[in-house]
């Protein structure tokens, strides 16, 4: 994926999130979602993960981590 795809993609998953903070989804839903492959959409969650913007529950779903005050 070329770098300013792969940005454009990034914000645009974590736009989805922010809007709607109650989304959940696994890696195969979000494939489908944004109309990414799973290789890159995986690599995208995780990142998203690692940055504390999204966690991962027990059933694979990611979903917006929770602020706290």
């Amino acid at each position: 994926m070329a770098e300013s795809l792969w940005r454009a993609t990034m914000a645009r998953v974590r736009g989805e999130f922010a809007e709607m903070p109650c989304m959940r989804v696994t890696a195969g839903q979000a494939c489908a979602l944004f109309g990414v492959n799973a290789p890159a959409i995986t690599r995208i969650l995780d990142r998203l993960a690692d940055e504390g913007f999204l966690s991962r529950t027990d059933q694979g779903e990611y979903v917006r981590r929770r602020q706290t005050p």
